[in-house]
């Protein structure tokens, strides 16, 4: 079972990170995800929420990654990444990890050593990751509030695995 833990407290410090980290924006139209490969019940699961997803993210159009895929989808350049499907991230097994529950989903919350933060759902049937770039980051998390309500409407609550 997970030993991972929501902490609201540190959600304002990261909120904080994110929004003092904003930086110039890339014109590398040419954004890549790797696809996951996640069993047939997920796979269905990630195909409703390929459909459920807004077409604008944080007022960013949405520009699918390469290579195609319904497990990924992509808004901006450079673009906000999301990959559905993943594995589950062995920072949920650390009981001090930052989590932060956003209009009704919950999410792990990673700060990656070049600047950009990465997000997974917690307590859903599939893992959902968002990727924002660096120069991404001074919106906060608006981005996930942007991505909730389908995440919410097409990803059940329950443990994945």
């Amino acid at each position: 079972m997970s030993s991972f833990r929501h902490r609201r407290a540190g959600l304002p410090v990261v909120l904080a990170a994110l929004i003092t980290a904003a930086g110039c924006s890339s014109s590398d139209d040419s954004a890549t995800a790797a696809v996951p490969s996640p069993d047939p019940a997920v796979a269905k699961l990630c195909g409703d929420l390929d459909r459920a997803l807004p077409q604008k993210v944080d007022g960013l159009s949405r520009t699918d990654p390469r290579p195609a895929s319904a497990l990924t989808a992509g808004w901006g350049s450079p673009a906000i990444i999301l990959r559905c499907g993943v594995p589950r991230p062995a920072a949920m097994n650390d009981p001090d990890a930052d989590g932060a529950e956003v209009d009704g989903v919950g999410w792990l919350l990673e700060k990656l050593a070049d600047g950009s933060f990465r997000f997974t759902t917690t307590l859903r049937r599939a893992y959902v990751e968002v990727s924002l770039p660096a120069s991404r980051t001074g919106h906060g998390a608006a981005p996930l509030v942007h991505l909730a309500p389908a995440v919410k409407k097409a990803i059940p609550e329950g443990i994945a695995d």
